[in-house]
């Protein structure tokens, strides 16, 4: 379909304020610009508790934002661990209270977010081990929390679609940790899909193809890592024996042939999968819902697809 008219009105409003592009901004430039508006996402909801808390993690001590929505029993409450977007280098847990909020509430979820070191002052594996990490502590801290860990995910969208992607993977991999789910919103996990001269919606849409190839080149530390599956999921030799993967790509965004051909892997692979491309939508649409009417409506879809997995 066409572009979505709130789509196209925010992306008007940004072509006015005459941003360059991130690559050439750089890292602390669009640091400063990430922080501009807290609210793009739209109305926190107040009877959700916020709470922050810290855990060291290998090289450092890393905030994590915990959403607690009101207590109907005092039964344990499914989990989810996220990793916000922001192309390994900007934006923060704040930045997510009320898609987070919202999203616990909708799902009766502990939700814990986890505010990862960011590239390239810690390209990878730090980011991704902040955030492997991020979910052990979780699990270490299941019962105090709340958390039924029978019944604990991991999300993220965009880099934190990689970030989520990974972790499942090196969960997998490791045999301690048994996710429920993966929640993936419009994943970046290959470079290769931003590569070649041709990338559908490469400019015009928000991120683009050159942005996306600067924040690859930022997170990774070089070819090596190109083959490393948790740095770049689609390198991974089998995405057998994953979680329940919940996804979305956005029709008009630079990320979108690396998500569908994710989604092609995973279910070639013999996954479960919920999978929808969004019509109309940008790259990002899930954090603009004070612009945006669909990244507020799209929780209501990721809120079902979770419960068919973890339940009421």
């Amino acid at each position: 379909m066409a572009l979505h008219p709130h789509a196209s009105a925010f992306l008007d409003l940004a072509k006015a304020a005459n941003l360059p592009d991130i690559s050439v901004q750089g890292a602390t430039t669009a640091r400063g610009y990430s922080h501009g508006q807290p609210d793009l996402g739209g109305e926190i909801d107040p009877t959700v508790d916020i709470s922050i808390e810290f855990f060291t993690s290998s090289t450092a001590d890393i905030a994590v934002a915990i959403y607690t929505p009101p207590a109907t029993s005092d039964a344990k409450r499914a989990g989810i661990v996220y990793f916000h977007g922001g192309g390994w280098v900007i934006n923060y847990i704040a930045k997510y209270h009320a898609q987070m909020a919202s999203m616990a509430k909708k799902t009766n979820s502990i939700i814990v977010s986890v505010n990862y070191q960011k590239a390239p002052e810690h390209k990878f594996p730090i980011p991704f081990n902040d955030c492997y990490e991020g979910l052990e502590w979780t699990v270490a801290n299941a019962d105090r929390l709340g958390i039924d860990i029978n019944r604990l995910g991991v999300g993220g969208d965009s880099a934190g679609g990689n970030l989520a992607s990974a972790v499942a993977l090196a969960a997998r991999d490791r045999g301690k940790i048994k996710l429920a789910f993966q929640w993936l919103i419009y994943p970046c996990n290959g470079p290769e899909f931003v590569d070649s001269p041709d990338v559908p919606n490469a400019d015009g849409y928000g991120l683009t193809q050159r942005g996306m190839k600067w924040l690859w080149d930022m997170y990774l530390n070089g070819a090596t890592d190109r083959s490393n599956p948790y740095a770049v999921p689609h390198a991974a030799q089998s995405l057998a024996g994953l979680p329940p993967t919940i996804m979305i790509t956005a029709e008009y965004d630079v990320l979108k042939a690396d998500g569908v051909a994710y989604y092609e892997k995973l279910k070639a692979a013999g996954n479960d999968v919920v999978y929808k491309d969004c019509p109309g939508m940008i790259h990002g649409f899930f954090n603009l819902g004070k612009y945006i009417e669909d990244g507020i409506t799209i929780r209501d879809w990721f809120a079902e697809n979770i419960l068919r997995v973890v339940g009421k």
